[in-house]
């Protein structure tokens, strides 16, 4: 019963190696989402135009780009600084999407940024705190 407390803790990735696939694949992933749905909510159903794509283009890579530079970044981070990050970059971008709509006003957007900004600060906290060593 007792073998939990005696096996050796993984030892750290030293910094030499490689980034894993999973720490650039997920914000291409979201970067592509994020872009695809800009991109389709300023289309509005009709036919794409360059300005559009170069919308969807230049917003997927902002948040890829961002979303790299944190993964990368969150492990030197105290746990309070992670949750703000995280909920910051989550409500610019949904308080951002919510602008592209031509049906709202920019308080709407920013309210709604930050609405969605300070659930996701207090789910990332959570998670963080609960699995911090």
């Amino acid at each position: 019963m007792a073998t939990h407390a005696s096996m050796p803790r993984r030892a750290a990735r030293a910094h030499t190696e490689r980034p894993s696939t999973l720490s650039w694949a997920m914000p291409v992933t979201l970067g592509v989402i994020l872009g695809w749905w800009a991109t389709s909510i300023v289309r509005g159903g009709g036919v794409l135009t360059g300005t559009q794509l170069a919308l969807g283009l230049i917003s997927g890579a902002v948040l890829a780009a961002l979303c790299y530079a944190l993964g990368r970044a969150q492990k030197r981070l105290p746990v309070e600084a992670k949750a703000i990050a995280y909920g910051t970059l989550f409500g610019g971008s949904v308080g951002f999407l919510y602008s592209l709509s031509a049906k709202t006003t920019v308080l709407a957007a920013i309210i709604l940024g930050l609405v969605t900004g300070a659930g996701m600060l207090v789910c990332a906290f959570y998670a963080f705190y609960v699995t911090k060593d």
